[in-house]
């Protein structure tokens, strides 16, 4: 049954009950029947399965295997176990780190429970009393006054001025009338939730009057629940990030697989050719260069690399007011096309504000909304009370009018409060002179009727045709600009009137003016609009407000040109979802949405290709903000169901933070990507160099050599190379392809090129090294060539890491240092040379004592990559050119 679209009789009749509430037995019955009125819980994940999960992540598993490796390594050479215990310590940081970044995200379903009302007043055995609120069954009779939380879904039976706060659950900020009467369809095939006036539901709050209502849905049968469910059933992706990075830790699994093969089979046909045949001594040393090259294949550090320049990203996005509570959604904004935001609170102010009057007089007219309404200034002057009347406290503050001198000016002495159906109310006031005054304020055809006068110069005068028509254009007028629109009016009395009838006091008025009044927009946001399309990002404004106002508010936002590009959540009910995925595009203000509107419009666009981010406060965003590639939660206005399922809290509620986030979103990607260039290049130079020397019969570095280099010597520059600065065109780039793999843009030859240079680079070295020590050009192993080759690896892509802080630009134009990048070169400069030139770690390193002459000689080749590069950078603009 469509409890709103029925008569409270029959709803009664539905639902077995009667205005006298059930009796104990019938309720304790349906108790049994219907279930406790609470919100399933959702899976509980312990801590330790979270870390468990965080282990099995592909580049995780290739860093313990590395670790095994080195064990094994240490046990064979009877060697520490430094190496696997580092990588051990790096392994568990990154589990770590994730674990506690994502430990709130499965708190959503909690939230949500604490969101009902713990106890409710309902009709039981005919007489008032208080139940826990999860004892609520349907048919049960709530009492609900203001302050009160909605505990279930139900249809009012009576309303006394009842206003009830649905934000959460319909995103219109203004509190909606309470009535009885059945609602109309007026041709529409059903009543969207925000204009169901007849009915109040769970997670709601009564904010003026009072009320009755029979219960129809407890639970998970709930429109809350409803999104409880779909909250539990929201997939999470994985991000663009966690793609490519899983892909690449697949192909390096399989990378050194191969390399062990090749390997392996090189090092048989090498052995059958010399004659020195297949024996223990012939199996280990094939071992120990399988695991020299796998160890050079494996980039240790990067995933730690990443977890810390996501972190350090987290921080500085902090600082921003944009809170990230998944590392890994730092880079999806860098990637995001489509921004869907809530417009209350997040493009306007959230707050009711006076922006335009009419009439003559403005502060008698500003005088007379503030006397009559509830609200009142507290002791920051700041009004306190029901939005719209709120707003007309504050405006007559603003004028000089605060409210709590008007009261002991004019003390009310009577009143005809709000009623929804004559859409008015009236007050009654005495003045300093003992003179009694009305004043009225409503809706401005309602009050406009029963005006006969109008005040002008002071006075009042008959209000004739012809100013009745300018009346009724000016408030023509200021409703086409998206402004709610109220009337004031007053009326003298001899003496206080004993009837304080409406009908009695509401006639006979003076008209004041027009107060308009709407939630303004962010003075920011336009700019950051600008921002987004400059930058290739669609804003799309989701709200539950009606679409005149949200259509006023996206043209003067720039979001959209005219009203054809807006659509309610009714016309989107009437088209399938084959033709909301053809006619998407069309549309950028979605307005009178519901929950599952705001999933659809997220899946259409996903479906398109592109990377959302959705923005909201409210549970009924929570879904959506789930369904997104990026969830965004308000964190002043937001509920903590939408803050823990989102993927990034905005401490300032603000749109342009969000602009903001993209911006450093797109940073760090670009500088991650800085990152694993410069890793990858580094450990392909140091597979080529294993892999030849192999082939030529000498080692080159043995295992524990390069696992400093990948642990130590890298890991700094490529930390460093995260805290780069944004390039000054970052953000009038298009969007990066999510579905571009992380090679895109000619990433795969730079690291192939430049690995193929550092090989060179580095086979020099060694060579020159053994010719030093022996005077002859022999390819044969030598302590000067090995320590001299491992000098210039690790100091050549220290000096690597430099060109890497552009990717084609020159780093001789570069306008800021990166003060630590050169610490990073500084520290794994001294540790390199301790490594080499302390006696004890030099012997534990197995490296030979060199003079100076082979240290300036090593040091000069690594500085080498520098000028090559340079030239390599130049040719490519050319070419690009």
């Amino acid at each position: 049954m469509k409890e709103y679209l029925t008569n409270v009789e029959e709803v009664l009749q539905e639902q077995k009950s009667n205005e006298e509430g059930l009796s104990t037995q019938e309720a304790e019955k349906r108790l049994q029947q219907y279930g406790a009125n609470k919100l399933k819980e959702g899976k509980k994940v312990s801590v330790f399965q979270r870390f468990l999960g965080e282990l099995a992540n592909p580049m995780i598993i290739i860093l313990i295997v590395a670790a095994v490796i080195s064990g094994i390594t240490s046990v064979l050479e009877g060697e520490p176990f430094a190496e696997a215990i580092i990588i051990m310590i790096v392994v568990i940081i990154n589990a770590v780190l994730g674990v506690v970044q994502e430990s709130k995200a499965e708190k959503a379903i909690e939230a949500l429970q604490e969101i009902a009302a713990a106890t409710s007043n309902v009709i039981r055995d005919g007489k008032q009393a208080s139940i826990r609120s999860e004892e609520l069954v349907p048919g049960d009779i709530v009492m609900l006054e203001a302050g009160d939380a909605v505990p279930a879904d139900a249809r009012i039976i009576e309303s006394a001025s009842m206003k009830i706060e649905e934000a959460a659950l319909t995103g219109e900020s203004v509190p909606v009338n309470k009535i009885c009467k059945v609602l109309n369809l007026d041709g529409a095939k059903d009543v969207p939730l925000g204009d169901r006036k007849n009915m109040c539901y769970m997670g709601s709050t009564v904010v003026y009057g009072r009320g009755r209502a029979v219960v129809t849905a407890t639970g998970m049968d709930t429109e809350m629940g409803k999104i409880a469910d779909a909250l539990s059933n929201a997939k999470d992706d994985e991000t663009p990030l966690q793609i490519k990075l899983n892909q690449l830790s697949k192909v390096l699994s399989i990378l050194v697989l191969i390399i062990c093969v090749v390997i392996f089979a090189v090092s048989l046909i090498r052995a059958q050719v010399t004659g020195t045949g297949i024996n223990g001594e012939f199996a280990l040393d094939t071992f120990m260069i399988a695991v020299s090259l796998a160890v050079a294949a494996i980039p240790e550090g990067l995933a730690a690399v990443v977890t810390i320049v996501l972190s350090m990203g987290v921080t500085k996005m902090s600082a921003k007011n944009a809170v990230i509570r998944k590392l890994t959604a730092v880079e999806t904004l860098g990637c995001t096309q489509i921004i869907c935001s809530d417009k209350t609170g997040t493009l306007t102010q959230n707050k009711m504000t006076v922006v335009h009057h009419s009439g003559s007089d403005e502060k008698r007219l500003a005088m007379a909304m503030a006397l009559c309404s509830d609200a009142n200034l507290d002791d920051e002057n700041n009004a306190v009370g029901e939005p719209t009347e709120a707003a007309l406290v504050n405006d007559a503050y603003k004028l000089g009018l605060p409210k709590s001198e008007l009261m002991e000016e004019y003390p009310r002495v009577g009143e005809a409060p709000f009623d929804s159906m004559r859409k008015m109310m009236s007050t009654i006031h005495r003045t300093s002179d003992g003179e009694i005054i009305q004043f009225t304020k409503g809706a401005p055809d309602e009050v406009l009727k029963r005006c006969t006068k109008f005040w002008s110069d002071g006075q009042e005068k008959p209000l004739d045709d012809k100013t009745r028509e300018e009346i009724i254009s000016q408030n023509r007028e200021m409703a086409g600009q998206a402004l709610r629109v109220l009337c004031g009016a007053q009326r003298s009395w001899d003496s206080i009137p004993d009837n304080q009838e409406p009908g009695n006091l509401e006639e006979e008025l003076c008209y004041l003016g027009l107060s308009g009044m709407i939630d303004p927009v962010r003075p920011e946001v336009q700019d950051a609009v600008k921002e987004c399309r400059e930058a290739g990002i669609r804003p799309i404004m989701i709200t539950g407000d009606h679409k005149d106002t949200a259509v006023a508010i996206a043209e003067q936002l720039g979001i959209i040109e005219d009203a054809s590009q807006a659509i309610t959540g009714a016309q989107l009910d009437e088209i399938s979802d084959e033709d909301f995925f053809t006619e998407i595009e069309n549309y950028s203000v979605y307005a009178r949405v519901q929950p599952e509107h705001k999933v659809r419009i997220v899946k259409g666009w996903k479906k398109k290709g592109m990377i959302v981010a959705m923005t909201g406060d409210g549970v009924n965003d929570a879904p959506s903000i789930k369904s997104a590639d990026i969830g965004v939660g308000m964190g002043i206005t937001g509920t903590d169901v939408t803050k823990n399922v989102a993927d990034m809290v905005l401490a300032d509620d603000n749109f342009a933070t969000i602009v903001s986030a993209v911006e450093e979103g797109r940073r760090i990607y670009d500088n991650i990507r800085k990152a694993i260039q410069f890793l990858l290049a580094s450990n392909m130079a140091e597979v080529l160099a294993v892999f030849f020397a192999t082939l030529m019969g000498f080692q080159i570095l043995k295992p524990v050599h390069l696992l400093w280099i990948n642990l130590i010597t890298d890991a700094f520059p490529a930390l460093a190379l995260g805290m780069e600065r944004a390039e000054s065109d970052i953000m009038k780039r298009e969007p990066r392809n999510s579905r571009d793999g992380i090679f895109a843009g000619g990433m795969g030859f730079d690291i192939g090129f430049q690995g193929a240079i550092v090989t060179i680079l580095t086979l020099g070295s060694y060579f020159i090294g053994h010719y030093i020590e022996s005077g002859v050009w022999e390819i044969t192993d030598s302590a000067d060539g090995m320590t001299m080759a491992f000098l210039t690896l690790s100091m050549v892509e220290i000096f690597h890491s430099f060109n890497m802080r552009s990717r084609r630009g020159s780093i001789f134009t570069m306008n800021y240092h990166n003060k630590w990048l050169w610490g990073a070169m500084l520290l794994s400069f001294v540790l390199t040379t301790g490594v080499i030139e302390i006696p004890a770690l030099a012997k534990a390193f197995s490296f030979q004592p060199i003079d100076w002459n082979e240290y300036l000689i090593a040091m000069g080749l690594a500085i080498a990559i520098i000028p090559i590069m340079e030239i390599t950078k130049a040719i490519q603009r050319k070419l690009k050119k």
